[in-house]
Order: structure tokens, then sequence, then C-alpha cells
């Protein structure tokens, strides 16, 4: 069934039929009033004949504007050129179309003896031409350019909205390829460590790592996941990290959810990663981490706290992680967010904000 958004797409698609469009319609508005102009002289043909005299000059003007006077001259700043262009254009097409009007509408409509006024003359009334015959011609000219160009224009902004979409697309794509992997290799040297000790949490860690990795490579394919999901995942994730640390880690993880919202993917796991890594992986004695979420109508905040050991060195610089974290946020939430990193009292603290509204 043929709607009227499928016609319109067509249209859209389709060029040389905007154009003829565009022509069309024109004529169909301008036709009254040369009919109203030509009514006591000429028949609806003649007058139809009379209307297409005029139209196809200012059809041939604007398009010599629009496709080589502006974009070869103008647009590349030969001013010079662009004004003799214009001024020479103008008379001959000016010209031309009373040449039409005169050796040609007159003598299909015209009946009876009447006089024609010589080439010559024509080209020499530059009075005529002027006055009458350039004001009628760059009137619908302008017309033209202005919806050429606004169309032109939508084009490229819809063309420039599908790059950058393609592009964050593109870019939050790679964010996720780098951490997943940097994520997947810190939990197999954990196993792997598991393994060598002989441990019986060795099946039980692998698991757990499967139920991660199903989340990560079959859920995670959207710009967004649930919090639900992700509060379960690092849920996971702590429980096989507890296999390793045994009873010296401890871990507080406190929730306030008022809804479950949607968040970006991996986001959250990879700070908890985060703290494991620099954090209770660096502490020798019994490191802690505290998680803390909340999300109300003030909107959402990550707060995640580790302990380092006394010999840690801040570092003046993000390491990857945490580098690539923000720039995933940037793609996304623009200015709508923050992400606080701080170091003081042997903690190394990372506050996220998120407020959309």
């Amino acid at each position: 069934m043929i709607t009227i958004t499928t016609i319109i797409n067509f249209f859209q698609k389709n060029r040389a039929l905007q154009h003829l469009l565009f022509w069309f319609a024109f004529f169909i508005l301008d036709f009254p009033k040369d009919s109203i102009k030509h009514n006591q002289e000429f028949t609806f043909i003649g007058t139809t004949v009379m209307s297409l005299c005029h139209m196809i000059p200012q059809i041939l003007t604007s398009y010599f504007l629009a496709y080589y006077v502006i974009p070869k001259f103008l647009l590349k700043k030969k001013y010079v050129k662009t004004i003799i262009l214009f001024l020479l254009g103008s008379y001959l097409l000016a010209a031309f179309n009373r040449f039409l009007v005169v050796h040609v509408g007159e003598i299909l409509v015209r009946k009876g003896f009447f006089t024609q006024e010589p080439i010559l003359e024509i080209l020499s009334d530059w009075k005529k031409l002027l006055f009458y015959y350039i004001p009628s011609m760059y009137l619908i000219t302008l017309i033209f350019l202005s919806v050429k160009y606004f169309m032109d224009y939508k084009k490229v902004t819809e063309k420039g909205l599908v790059l950058e979409k393609e592009k964050t697309k593109s870019e939050l794509e790679t964010l996720k390829a780098q951490l997943n992997p940097h994520f997947l290799f810190n939990t197999l040297n954990n196993i792997y460590t598991l393994s060598l000790e002989n441990s019986p949490k060795t099946a039980t860690s692998i698991g757990m790592l499967s139920e991660i990795l199903d989340h990560v490579l079959y859920r995670c394919n959207g710009k967004f996941v649930t919090l639900s999901s992700e509060i379960q995942l690092m849920k996971n994730y702590i429980e096989l990290e507890k296999l390793r640390y045994d009873d010296r880690l401890q871990i507080s993880f406190i929730t306030e959810i008022e809804n479950d919202i949607e968040i970006p993917p991996l986001i959250l796991l990879s700070l908890v990663e985060n703290a494991f890594k620099h954090g209770a992986g660096e502490d020798s004695g019994s490191p802690k981490i505290n998680i803390y979420i909340s999300n109300d109508d003030d909107g959402f905040l990550f707060k995640i706290s580790n302990s380092v050991s006394k010999g840690y060195q801040s570092k003046s610089k993000e390491n990857i992680g945490l580098t690539n974290i923000r720039k995933q946020l940037n793609l996304i939430y623009q200015k709508k967010y923050s992400l606080e990193i701080d170091y003081s009292n042997y903690n190394f603290t990372v506050i996220l904000n998120i407020n959309e509204s």
C-alpha cells in the first residue's frame, strides 16, 4: 500500500522529480497572474504559451546562478569574474526572454497583422530589459536559490547527524572493546592462580566467569542496559574476586534504588575492576572496598572507594580504564555528568554523578 510517507521519501531521493515539482508548482501559482494580464488578449492556450516564454529564461537564470556562477566563482572568491558573469548573463538572458516573447510567443498566439521588434532593437533596448525582464527573472531565481540552499543545508545537517551517530557508535564500540579484554585478562589471571594451587574453588570461579561473559558478550550490545543487570554483574564479579582474597577482603555494597534506569554497559563494572586492580590488588594487608549506589529524582550516584597501602603513590595521570570511562561518558552524556577522583587518607575514591534532567 502506497502511503504519503512513501511518496515523500520517493521525492526526497529523486532530485530530478524535486526540480520538476518545484517548477510545476511555480507555473501553477504564477499562471493566474498571467491569465488576468492577458485575459482580453489571449485564449487559455495563448496565455500558457506566453507564460512558458517567460518561464524558460527564468529556469535558465536559476540554474546558471545556482550551478555555475555561485559554486565555480563566488564561493571560490573570484569576485571580479562573478560580477562580469552576473551582469553579462543577466543581460543575455533578459534579451533571450524578450526574444522568446516577440519571435516565438507572439507568432504562435497573435492573430492578424502586427509588427515585431528586430533582434538588434531587442538587444539595444536596455531599459526594457533592465526594468521589466530582469526583475521578473530574478524574483523566481531568488526563490529557487532559497529553496535549493535550504534543502542542501538540510541534507548536510542530516548527513552530519548520521555521521556523528556512526562515529559515536564506532567510538563506543572501540571503548567497550578496550574494556572487555582488560577485564577478561585480570579475571583469567585469577582463575589461573587458583588452578596452580589446585584449589577446589576453580570450578566455581569458572562458572561465575561464564555468567559474567554471557552478560558481557550477549547482553551489552546496545547503548544502554538496565541498572539492575549491571548491579548483578558487579556482584558476580565481586564474588569471583572474593575467591582469591579469602577473608582478608572487606566489601561493603549498599544500594538505594527507587527505579530501574538504563545506563551505559560495563562502566560501573570497570570502576569496580579498577578498585580491585589498583587498590585491593596492591594492598597486602586487609583491603577494603566500599560501594554505594543510589538513584532517585535528583539523579544517579555511584561511589566507590578502596584502601591503598601506605607506600601507594598517587599518579597524576589516569590509568587507561578511567580514561576510557571518561571518554565513553563524554560521548553519551556530554556535560550532564561528573566524574570525580580523589586520593586522601590512604583511600582512592571515584564518584560518578549522572543527571539528565
